[in-house]
């Protein structure tokens, strides 16, 4: 069976909805190495519409930037959750009116594992909340981002346990939790 990876970038004071202002300056070294390592490890990415339509406006222009990252994200299928959206782009594909049988589905089908992007949002909730997700990647940023919106605000106790912990180069932590046996 596919596993599902959620990764998510997170300062210390749990902020998710702003990283275009703490990220970029540690986007280098080792933390791009992990990151680029993880996209080519995946063979599908799956998005809430948010975190879809805001990559699907910035990604394609990025490829001399970026060069094979972005065209690795360009390029790789993506499964997309809405409730609004009727069409999408950007070698992807909606989950349908039912995203958590969707998501069991693809979990079922033949191939790699499943990289979640984006984090925080409702979908990222959902997926918790039925237990879809298989591993999370937090990658925690020495910043204090003061305001925004907090990871997973709303969702009741849930029990994780560590399975691998890694120390960057520019003090990023990558912090590796899987779902507590019930």
């Amino acid at each position: 069976m596919r596993k599902i990876i959620e990764q998510a970038v997170v300062t210390m004071d749990g902020q998710v909805s702003t990283p275009q202002n703490w990220l970029p300056t540690r986007w280098a070294g080792e933390f791009g190495q992990w990151s680029r390592d993880l996209l080519f490890s995946v063979d599908a990415l799956l998005y809430g519409r948010v975190s879809y339509e805001n990559h699907a406006q910035v990604w394609p222009a990025l490829e001399e930037e970026f060069g094979d990252y972005a065209v690795r994200m360009n390029t790789v299928p993506k499964h997309v959750a809405s409730r609004t959206l009727t069409d999408v782009e950007w070698n992807a594909a909606l989950l349908g009116d039912d995203a958590v049988s969707a998501v069991r589905d693809l979990k079922k089908q033949p191939g790699g594992d499943i990289l979640k992007v984006g984090t925080g949002g409702s979908f990222s909730r959902t997926l918790l909340e039925h237990r879809l997700v298989d591993e999370y990647l937090f990658w925690l940023f020495p910043v204090i981002a003061g305001s925004g919106e907090r990871l997973y605000d709303g969702i009741p106790t849930t029990d994780f346990d560590l399975v691998d912990v890694k120390r960057l180069d520019n003090g990023i932590l990558g912090l590796t939790y899987v779902p507590a046996a019930d």
